[in-house]
């Protein structure tokens, strides 16, 4: 894209895509970590939760292209479920955070996808979570059960993230943007991640308009 004509930088809000993305889940299985996580690199011990839903924004560059992510981080207590149902529509993508330390926040990820199913737009992208992969010794969900949930329910991918020691955080963001751009019509590379034992990627992307019946490509 050229400069603009008197030679001025453009300003920091300049961006050639823009991406929002929700984080949903059940409650303390480190959303809003994870968001710290993205936007500084930073984690915290002592976090509070969510009242009702908080947004950060952090530009990323890729192949050449300024992409402007607007994550949103939700409550994740049944309370607060109208209001976060409310920003499903408009979101491009979702990802159902689970503690690989807690097996019922694992159990509930099919609701949370139901709820994708009746509030989101249908072509939004869905990527499954287990966070606080950094507690192996305290671990209820291995990650061949989040791989045949998403492989059963036909998610773009499944990580293992830590917040904590900010493990496969950006991994997770990046992956999504590329998949949204896929869709809006670019040629991107998804990258070598497919050697880490704690991604699973699907190589399903199709155009935002395309039909239902669009062939998907199978797992890699």
């Amino acid at each position: 894209m050229l400069p603009p004509a008197d030679g001025r930088e453009q300003p920091d809000d300049f961006f050639d895509f823009l991406f929002k993305i929700i984080l949903i889940g059940e409650s303390n299985v480190g959303k809003t970590s994870v968001v710290q996580s993205f936007k500084s690199g930073e984690f915290s011990e002592k976090q509070q939760n969510t009242i009702g839903v908080d947004f950060t924004v952090r530009t990323l560059d890729i192949e050449g292209k300024k992409i402007k992510m607007q994550v949103w981080d939700t409550a994740g207590q049944e309370r607060f479920r109208t209001i976060t149902q409310s920003y499903y529509r408009s979101a491009h993508g979702a990802m159902i955070a689970y503690d690989i330390t807690r097996r019922p926040t694992f159990d509930s990820v099919p609701n949370w996808i139901r709820e994708v199913e009746l509030y989101g737009a249908a072509n939004l992208v869905l990527c499954l979570i287990g966070n606080k992969c950094d507690l192996e010794s305290e671990r209820q969900v291995l990650f061949k059960e989040a791989c045949a949930l998403a492989e059963e329910r036909g998610i773009l991918a499944a990580l293992e993230t830590s917040a904590k020691v900010n493990q496969n955080v950006d991994d997770a963001f990046m992956m999504m943007a590329r998949e949204l751009l896929a869709r809006n019509g670019m040629e991107v590379q998804q990258g070598a991640q497919g050697y880490s034992p704690h991604i699973l990627l699907r190589s399903n992307s199709r155009p935002v308009n395309a039909p239902e019946n669009f062939a998907e490509k199978k797992c890699c």
